[in-house]
């Protein structure tokens, strides 16, 4: 799986991600740091990747889109750098099977 990381998320998590065996780029290493909501949207779209975020913005952007990237939404609360890179791994699972059966927004909780 490929993931787009937004700015809200640690780039730690990347590195996270791509032990687990899965492609993950931040929007800092593509350039896209200040970009717009909009930019990193067309960025996923190119590049087929899953946009992995805390904001509610991008959900609120699959919701109201008839197309475009899956978006998973991570509303975690408040975590340390740590705790939220053990629950969004401890999460991966499920959140791969719900985007391989064609979810578009996955939410985590």
């Amino acid at each position: 799986m490929r993931f787009l990381l937004d700015a809200q998320l640690p780039p730690r998590l990347t590195k996270a991600l791509k032990r687990a065996g899965h492609e993950a780029v931040h929007v800092y290493d593509c350039g896209l740091l200040t970009a717009t909501d909009r930019e990193i949207w067309r960025h996923a779209v190119k590049e087929k990747a899953v946009i992995l975020t805390r904001g509610a913005d991008f959900a609120v952007l699959r919701l109201h889109s008839g197309r475009g990237p899956a978006v998973a939404w991570l509303r975690l609360g408040n975590l340390s750098t740590e705790a939220l890179v053990t629950a969004v791994m401890d999460a991966l699972p499920e959140i791969i099977v719900a985007l391989e059966a064609g979810e578009v927004l996955v939410e985590v909780r």
